[in-house]
């Protein structure tokens, strides 16, 4: 793993990296935690395991502390018309056209009848959503992000927490990326220039706090 000691240092001294602080109305959104980056037969495959047991604790802990959740998937149309220009850029897509088994959601890692699925056709959790509105709805002021992948949909939906006016915070076990040094670069941009990056142990601390 590379030692960005001496770039921390100097994007912080550039000004970058101040600290967010988290509010007391908490949702947790999990970003397409789809079959594709879990099996094998998929080109989208990306060795994310261990993230994903991650992304199961950190979704057991939410349920416990009675928080909103949210969970993405991506559906697309067989020609993937609906998604555009993403779908002419990213042929890996196909993965979730209509008729792939790739698309469906990890075991472990479905919402329940009570939490919201999301359907997205682009990279963030917002683009033509209504996310935004069902967190206004619920008064949230800080979304805990975790998923797939770090570099795309995880980096966009994060970007797009903090365009909406919501404290984004990054569950550092529970996103994860086909190449680990990809997914460390993100993690320091995102750290420095849009969210907080947290440990699954810190935020499950954070969880167990009596909230307003």
């Amino acid at each position: 793993m590379t030692d960005r000691t001496a770039q921390a240092a100097d994007y912080a001294a550039a000004g970058f990296g101040q600290e967010l602080e988290p509010g007391s109305r908490p949702a947790l959104v999990l970003v397409d935690p789809a079959r594709a980056y879990i099996d094998p037969q998929c080109p989208l495959y990306a060795g994310v395991e261990e993230n994903v047991e991650a992304m199961r604790a950190l979704l057991t802990a939410a349920r416990g502390a009675g928080i909103p959740v949210i969970v993405t998937e991506v559906r697309l149309r067989a020609d993937g018309a609906d998604a555009g220009i993403f779908f002419k850029k990213s042929g890996t897509l196909v993965a979730f056209c209509e008729g792939s088994p790739y698309g469906e959601l990890i075991e472990g890692l479905e919402p329940t009848a009570d939490e919201l699925l999301v359907t997205k056709k682009y990279a963030s959790a917002f683009f033509g959503t209504t996310l935004s509105t069902y967190l206004t709805a619920l008064g949230v002021d800080t979304v805990l992000i975790g998923g797939l992948s770090t570099s795309g949909c995880v980096r966009a939906t994060t970007l797009d927490t903090m365009q909406h006016g919501f404290v984004p915070i990054v569950v550092e076990e529970a996103v994860g990326d086909r190449d680990p040094s990809i997914h460390a670069s993100n993690l320091f941009d995102i750290r420095q220039k849009m969210a907080e990056v947290w440990p699954l142990v810190r935020v499950e601390e954070y969880l167990s706090r009596d909230r307003l």
